[in-house]
């Protein structure tokens, strides 16, 4: 027998109103999320349209993978420029002062004297090495590899000074990075920062700075507003330079119209003391002036006792009488470039009474133009 059993609602008025409430409830929530969700999008897509504009999506993801990709090797690139820079400059410097050089690059020419290092060196410690070699009275020498050096076995390498003028630089005023074959122009005309004087430094104004501040300090300057009492000192001090300079020109001029002049092209030549340190010398042939023999010493600072321990080098001179005079005789010289020498000094005009008891005159300072020019002269052969 089969039997079933039916249930049946005894109040189908409250089940409605709690299924109406319900079905409430949920659509509240279902519009909740829905604008939740509308919000995020539309904050996204804002997003998106600004770093992207109006790109599809496959563009988009597209334009992310190029933008990273590129940022790497942008940044790979800056590191192995920075790296390729970095070693040719330790590959390119000088072996003496380990520095990139400012003037000619000589190369050692090994193939006379079979050596394969080939040593580069800046212009300024090649000739310094060699000056030290006669100083020393010792045979020039690489400081690599002891291969002898000289004059006749180097050569300029011009090839490397083309690639260090390529290589950066820093500005010594603004740290700005240039190629080395522009940096002199560029400190000296086109940097902000380069340090000049007043404009108004010829009537005494003490002031020096950054270019880009001498102008605002050219319209704030007293100077010009002083009156020609206040700025009387300051134009005798250059009246009295001029006055030096015209003095030293009138003279020579003045000695042109003497009745006995006489002109001598000299060669210093080295030689060496009997002494226990041998002191390096030098001296000319004997020469005739004036119907007298002289000669021309010199030495290397002021007979220091071992110049090759200074950086800083000069050579000084004195004129020696030969023969034997009868009255004393008042000379003027003044020593001058060869014909064919190159070397850099300012004139300075002396004068000497020679006699019996003072047939030598005092030792002067050759006014070279700084000590390079003294160590081209210690490391040339005459």
């Amino acid at each position: 027998m089969e039997s079933s059993v039916v249930v049946m609602d005894t109040n189908p008025t409250t089940n409605a109103i709690n299924s109406q409430t319900t079905a409430a409830n949920l659509m509240e929530r279902i519009e909740e999320i829905t604008e939740e969700i509308v919000s995020e999008m539309s904050d996204a897509i804002s997003d998106h349209s600004d770093r992207y504009g109006s790109q599809s999506p496959k563009k988009r993801l597209k334009t992310e993978a190029s933008i990273g990709d590129h940022s790497d090797d942008k940044h790979k690139h800056l590191v192995m420029k920075d790296k390729l820079e970095h070693r040719l400059g330790g590959i390119l410097c000088c072996a003496v002062c380990l520095d990139l050089p400012k003037s000619g690059i000589f190369q050692f020419c090994f193939i006379q004297i079979k050596c394969t290092n080939g040593h580069l060196m800046c212009a300024g410690c090649f000739t310094h090495l060699l000056a030290d070699a006669r100083l020393r009275d010792e045979t020039a020498t690489c400081p690599n590899c002891r291969c002898v050096i000289s004059r006749d076995l180097c050569s300029r390498n011009l090839a490397v000074e083309k690639a260090v003028c390529e290589l950066p630089g820093l500005c010594r005023f603004c740290s700005k990075e240039l190629p080395r074959v522009l940096l002199d122009k560029h400190q000296v005309d086109y940097c902000e920062e380069r340090i000049v004087r007043c404009t108004f430094a010829r009537i005494g104004c003490p002031w020096s700075g950054p270019f880009h501040e001498s102008g605002p300090h050219a319209e704030t300057c007293i100077h010009p507003n002083k009156s020609g009492r206040e700025v009387l000192d300051v134009l005798i001090g250059l009246d009295k330079e001029t006055i030096e300079e015209k003095k030293l020109y009138d003279s020579i001029f003045d000695l042109l119209s003497f009745e006995k002049i006489t002109f001598n092209d000299l060669q210093l030549k080295p030689y060496r003391t009997d002494e226990y340190i041998h002191k390096l010398y030098y001296e000319t042939s004997r020469f005739t002036a004036f119907n007298t023999q002289w000669v021309v010493k010199a030495r290397v600072n002021e007979d220091q006792r071992d110049p090759t321990q200074s950086c800083e080098r000069q050579l000084s001179y004195q004129i020696v009488l030969k023969s034997k005079l009868t009255t004393p005789m008042a000379i003027h010289y003044v020593i001058l470039k060869g014909p064919f020498g190159d070397m850099k000094l300012h004139p300075r005009l002396y004068k000497h009474e020679f006699n019996e008891s003072s047939n030598e005159s005092p030792f002067q300072v050759i006014s070279l133009h700084d000590s390079h020019e003294c160590n081209k002269l210690l490391a040339a052969k005459v």
